[in-house]
């Protein structure tokens, strides 16, 4: 029987008495009007109203999921899904569940995920608002766009459709909105086969305000981008300041620099061991969320960068770290015993000393503080035998 159902329309609900009825019915009606062997799925998420009942006798199958959450409840209702294809939707009656065929098409082709795009469907007024339509849902996009090289133009459009073997694959993790997310994110990660199609946004049926809350949930998808983002966006900009920032904070410690035009002295180094330190934590920030997000199931796959740590491990990174420190101590020290007043010895010579002496501290500490809490998310960086 499950192999005989070609299409699921999982609809999540919470609290929809008035509107989910009314989806349930035009979903049942596409199926009927294209020939297609589907059920529709509505999956509560705890609803204290009649959502429950009317779902039911409109003809659709109730999955209860008991965790609390957008994301929980797609996710009991995709696993509860029979069918070949998955199309999800909101219950509140804004998405065009009448014309779902593009969708079906672009399936039947072979692709493993089909975003909707609203901005090329259209619009209706009021539909949705204006911080969301010019502000948040473009923003959010073009990182998504830029980040992961997806075609996906609507990174959150919630009507969108994929194959059954392909969500299993992406194995989502999340409970909130930021699911909208995670799948556009890990399909473009295990380089699934993505297209889009338009559909129509209209106005919801509720006669309260809708669960999406704009800071809250903008948030939390932004910082899902960020933990995904590609190693350049941190890691190479890291290795830049860091590697720039080094040659140049090496070379003015021991005096000026003429570089034809000008002189640069202290006041550059100290600039440029800003810019070495805000590398290292860029390196750091890289390093940390990747491997946070892998092992977590967030990343299906380990950064390309995991195999290092068979080389790099806990105790290197504080001898490294350490050694640093010891070196910020010592430079530090011997500015103050060299005289009672830094004067004495030259205020540049002074601010070097001193400069680098808390340049050398702050990295070593950063690094031994890094190297802890990779240790403590439990990676396996013990030399290869």
């Amino acid at each position: 029987m499950k192999q005989d159902i070609e299409l699921s329309i999982v609809l999540p609900c919470l609290n929809e008495e008035l509107t989910v009825g009314t989806c349930v019915q035009k979903a049942i009606g596409f199926l009927k009007k294209n020939k297609i062997k589907g059920e529709v799925i509505v999956a509560d998420n705890g609803s204290t109203d009649l959502s429950v009942k009317i779902a039911q006798k409109a003809g659709a199958k109730v999955a209860h999921v008991e965790q609390k959450g957008y994301g929980s409840a797609l996710r009991g209702g995709f696993e509860a899904a029979q069918g070949k294809f998955i199309i999800m939707a909101d219950a509140d009656d804004s998405y065009d569940l009448v014309n779902l065929m593009p969708f079906v098409e672009k399936l039947r082709e072979g692709y493993d995920l089909v975003m909707g795009n609203r901005f090329k469907g259209g619009i209706k007024k009021g539909a949705m608002p204006w911080h969301h339509r010019y502000i948040g849902n473009p923003v959010l996009s073009f990182l998504g766009k830029l980040f992961f090289k997806t075609p996906a133009n609507d990174f959150h459009c919630g009507l969108r459709g994929f194959t059954k073997s392909a969500i299993e694959k992406i194995d989502l993790q999340t409970t909130g909105m930021e699911l909208a997310s995670e799948i556009v994110i890990k399909a473009s990660i295990l380089k699934m086969k993505v297209c889009e199609a338009p559909t129509t946004l209209s106005p919801d049926g509720r006669d309260r305000s809708p669960h999406l809350r704009s800071f809250r949930d903008g948030w939390r998808h932004l910082r899902f981008l960020l933990i995904y983002s590609p190693t350049w966006l941190f890691f190479y900009p890291g290795i830049f300041f860091v590697v720039t920032g080094g040659i140049w904070s090496i070379a003015l410690f021991f005096g000026p620099v003429n570089l034809g035009f000008r002189y640069i002295d202290f006041h550059t180094f100290i600039a440029i061991g800003t810019i070495l330190y805000i590398g290292l934590n860029l390196l750091s920030f890289a390093v940390i969320t990747r491997i946070y997000a892998f092992k977590i199931s967030l990343l299906p796959q380990p950064p390309r960068f995991y195999s290092l740590f068979r080389y790099i491990n806990l105790e290197k990174g504080l001898v490294a770290g350490f050694f640093l420190i010891g070196v910020g101590f010592y430079l530090i020290t011997k500015s103050l015993l060299l005289s009672s007043s830094f004067a004495q010895i030259g205020f540049d010579s002074s601010v070097r000393l001193v400069f680098g002496g808390s340049l050398a501290l702050s990295s070593g500490a950063q690094i031994v503080l890094t190297s802890f809490v990779l240790s403590m998310l439990g990676l396996e960086i013990s030399t290869a035998k």
